[in-house]
């Protein structure tokens, strides 16, 4: 039998031979790694692992190497007496959480906005919480001022890419990321997007319509579509979708929000549904584990009746599945409008 891998008795990481110090949290690795508990002397900051006083300006504990968890390492968010609800977690394999999330509610109903940083930008986890503080701003600004959910959703975003391309000191050092955004009200649904982050309808026996007047869909769907290479390529007829999903470029943005971006044009879709549901928000940290809509619906369960243990569990499910990336998921309950959908 082969023998298991080392891992890091702080994170359960896997380590290998010859480290000192587990890359992931920073912990120090050997016969001893994690000194029994010592009570603290007041005046400085406590390690969270050993509790010695000893946790330098980097974060770091001096005695036993541990990397302090940051207060984006773990958010969860709920309103309205717990009728809405959101998770962010940092995952098992990056150092920090570069996602962000805004939930607020409105006159009619519940809004949310969630960031996912460009690991390959500068600073994208101030682009994730810049455009989420903004947008969510913008959104509840706009709403409780009476504006249509989808003109709301576009200015909103607009506002928010504003706010990302000011972070750059130049188009060559500009902090990016991700924009899902949903408003939820009486039998409807409007989302609003840039990028590869989602957004779905989860009912269980539910319908959603477009509300110009599209077909009755499924009673679980997405309701966005990927800015994406791989978007693309199936857009086109090149490659199906499963051979897409299996390309190396699958996963590359075609939309983001930053100064390097091309001219931002959200894309805005408002739909209409006949019966009480559930809107789920996520960065890819959930669905590339859980794409469908069927999945994550059962998963999430009675995500109506308890949208923070729903949105715990399907952080949950991506972090057991490997938690290769940062993971969050804002659940919003849809009241039912009056009559059939539109």
């Amino acid at each position: 039998m082969k023998p298991a891998d080392p891992v890091c008795p702080a994170c359960r990481e896997v380590v290998y031979a010859g480290e000192e110090f587990c890359e992931a949290c920073g912990s120090r690795l050997g016969p001893d790694p994690v000194p029994a508990r010592v009570p603290t002397r007041g005046g400085g900051r406590a390690c969270a692992g050993c509790g010695a006083d000893a946790v330098d300006a980097d974060g770091y504990c001096e005695r036993c190497g541990l990397k302090q968890p940051a207060p984006r390492d773990r958010v969860e968010l709920e309103i309205a007496a717990g009728r809405a609800a959101g998770v962010s977690d940092r995952g098992r394999r990056h150092s920090r959480n570069e996602d962000y999330l805004a939930l607020t509610e409105h006159p009619a109903g519940f809004a949310t906005v969630v960031c996912d940083g460009v690991g390959s930008s500068p600073d994208p986890d101030r682009a994730s919480l810049a455009a989420a503080e903004t947008g969510g701003a913008a959104l509840a600004e706009r709403l409780a001022a009476g504006d249509d959910p989808a003109d709301a959703t576009r200015a909103a975003l607009l506002r928010a890419g504003d706010a990302v391309a000011a972070l750059a000191p130049s188009p060559a050092e500009a902090p990016s990321c991700t924009y899902v955004s949903a408003v939820t009200g009486p039998g409807t649904v409007t989302v609003g997007w840039v990028g590869d982050s989602r957004a779905y309808w989860l009912a269980a026996d539910g319908s959603v319509a477009d509300g110009d007047g599209g077909d009755v869909l499924g009673p679980s769907r997405q309701l966005t579509a990927d800015d994406s290479w791989a978007a693309i390529m199936v857009a086109r007829g090149a490659l199906t979708e499963a051979e897409a999903e299996a390309h190396p470029n699958a996963h590359v943005i075609t939309g983001w929000l930053g100064a390097d971006a091309e001219q931002l044009d959200p894309h805005v879709r408002t739909f209409a549904v006949d019966r009480p549901g559930t809107v789920l928000v996520c960065s890819d940290g959930l669905w590339n584990y859980l794409p469908a809509a069927g999945g994550l619906a059962a998963v999430a369960g009675d995500a109506a009746a308890a949208p923070l243990d729903a949105a715990r569990a399907l952080v949950r499910h991506a972090l057991e599945a490997g938690g290769r990336d940062n993971i969050t998921v804002t659940l919003l309950p849809v009241t039912a409008g009056n009559g059939a959908p539109a």
